[in-house]
């Protein structure tokens, strides 16, 4: 199934193909450059050319929803621009910013004023989101204010109907959760009695409708974390990594997924070691167990990214798997992040869907 003829010939004038950032049965979405009346911008690219017959219907319902959302949301600057739709592609501005589930704004309460700002507006306007339960459905710009992505769910009212005011209420339940989750001193005694009082609608699907909703998308869609890793990442990657730790020179193992033009998704491996030399031992020994696949990509680090308590910040490492490197730096805390990050980001495995977002006002090196 392949794009109309007036959408190939649109994306082939203005559209340069950049990272894969996302494949699926709905779409495929991919990061690049969109050339508009005042020059090439940053841009993300949705296309259902790629999708599955047998959920081409419902891919096409979600893809439209979005088109209007957008198109309605224009001028309110919460959500990203829309810069060019078709029959079945569209172009949305790119938000330079990373997801609430990677940026981790903890204790930010200006994040979360941002956040109920960009809801009044969106909720003046007459549409409902409808799908922010997902921390990867908000987003922290490097401004740090909140944005919203991902309108396949989203409902355009004409009236502020009872539906309207109970989706409404819905948004704003799920964005206060996950200010308890990240600022929860902030909250105040309204938003507490908020976060207590579900709405009924909300009460009854998560006793039926949610539960269809959890067979279908991980038993039919295959979708089982908010990562896009699937269960390669959930029931694979474990074997893998305790697999790698049999080394007796690998002291730390970490596993990210990333979407692969080719297999879909791909997992990547890094493995905390003093010795760069065992990649290919690693590699061998993976292979010699058959089952899961190996990693699509294995790289020997001499030290993980961690925290403050020491656990890894895979947050960090998906994101050089993803190749969305220029995103990594307001991650960072200081230049002894920085510093542990350049040997990463300079050995990095995953180069064949790479695009050249790595400028001189991205890189990620140490401070003078």
């Amino acid at each position: 199934m392949g794009l109309p003829k007036q959408d190939a010939a649109a994306l082939s004038e203005k559209w340069t193909e950049g990272v894969l950032l996302k494949r699926d049965v709905f779409s495929t979405v991919e990061r690049g450059r969109f050339r508009t009346e005042s020059g090439d911008v940053d841009a993300v690219l949705r296309r259902l050319d790629q999708v599955p017959w047998w959920s081409y219907g419902l891919a096409y319902h979600l893809f439209s929803r979005e088109r209007r959302a957008l198109k309605l949301a224009h001028d309110l600057h919460v959500g990203p621009a829309l810069l060019w739709a078709g029959q079945k592609a569209l172009v949305r501005g790119f938000i330079d910013g990373v997801a609430l589930h990677l940026a981790k704004p903890v204790n930010d309460a200006a994040y979360f004023r941002s956040a109920r700002e960009a809801l009044r507006k969106l909720h003046r306007r007459g549409i409902c989101h409808n799908d922010l339960a997902k921390e990867q459905n908000w987003l922290r710009g490097s401004d740090g204010q909140a944005y919203l992505t991902d309108f396949q769910l989203a409902v355009c009212f004409r009236k502020r109907s009872k539906l309207f005011r109970i989706a409404a209420y819905e948004d704003l339940r799920h964005m206060l959760k996950h200010k308890r989750t990240y600022a929860p001193d902030a909250l105040t005694p309204k938003e507490r009695k908020i976060l207590a009082r579900k709405s009924a609608v909300a009460r009854i699907w998560l006793m039926t409708g949610k539960k269809v909703y959890k067979a279908i998308t991980r038993g039919i869609f295959n979708f089982t974390d908010r990562e896009g890793g699937g269960r390669r990442l959930v029931n694979d990657a474990p074997v893998l990594r305790d697999a790698m730790l049999g080394h007796a020179d690998v002291r730390d193992v970490a596993i990210v997924a990333f979407a692969d033009r080719r297999s879909g998704v791909g997992l990547y491996a890094f493995a905390e070691s003093d010795r760069p030399d065992i990649e290919n031992q690693l590699q061998a020994q993976l292979a010699a167990i058959k089952e899961p696949k190996p990693p699509e990509h294995i790289q020997v680090v001499p030290a993980l990214p961690r925290d403050a308590i020491g656990k890894v910040r895979t947050e960090i490492l998906q994101l050089v798997a993803m190749n969305q490197v220029d995103l990594i730096d307001p991650l960072l805390r200081n230049d002894a992040d920085r510093a542990l990050m350049r040997p990463i980001l300079d050995a990095r495995k995953n180069l064949r869907d790479r695009f050249n977002f790595e400028t001189a006002d991205h890189n990620v090196a140490p401070s003078s």
